[in-house]
């Protein structure tokens, strides 16, 4: 029984889809100057209703704890698009043969698909210049949100996502 604890433990961990950012931004930015953001009025988050609401205020929280305000008359937008996609399995068929001295040996292998396939959502958030119109800071999320989850692990879901997006905003100058 002790043995199956730290092998079911290892499971779970490894079940548990890890969240992968991709981050790109104007190194010229003044970061400085964006004190106050809002959201795009027409934004199509491409997420349930529910989840979306989840999604912005896990934002506000966050950005609220970096020091920037939601306004009316922001100096930022952000606008935030999304996609889920399958991810592709793992299978391989591999074929092999070698030999030494007189001996020769061959072998294949066949990768067999074991449960469901691996429904991802990739998440973009899209930071513009509300007065220039420009994008200065882009962060691409991808991490396995299931959606037959329970609201609770919904939510610590998307706020486990938005606290590794964000930690790197704004980003640390190179000069």
């Amino acid at each position: 029984m002790k043995s199956i604890i730290p092998f079911l433990l290892l499971l779970f961990l490894a079940s548990c889809g890890a969240i992968r950012v991709n981050y790109d931004y104007d190194r010229d930015t003044d970061y400085s100057k964006y004190t106050t953001y809002n959201y795009y009025s027409d934004m199509d988050t491409g997420l349930s209703e529910l989840d979306t609401r989840r999604l912005v205020r896990a934002i506000d929280s966050t950005l609220r704890a970096k020091g920037l305000l939601l306004s009316e008359e922001p100096e930022f937008l952000i606008n935030i698009l999304s996609s889920s996609f399958q991810a592709p399995r793992n299978n391989t068929v591999g074929v092999g043969i070698g030999g030494s001295g007189r001996n020769v040996g061959g072998g294949m292998t066949i990768g067999i698909p074991v449960g469901a396939a691996n429904v991802e959502r990739e998440i973009q958030f899209d930071f513009v210049d509300s007065e220039k119109d420009e994008l200065f800071w882009q962060a691409v999320t991808v991490s396995s949100l299931r959606e037959n989850s329970s609201p609770s692990v919904r939510e610590a879901k998307i706020q486990e996502l938005v606290t590794k997006t964000f930690e790197k905003y704004p980003p640390k100058s190179r000069k």
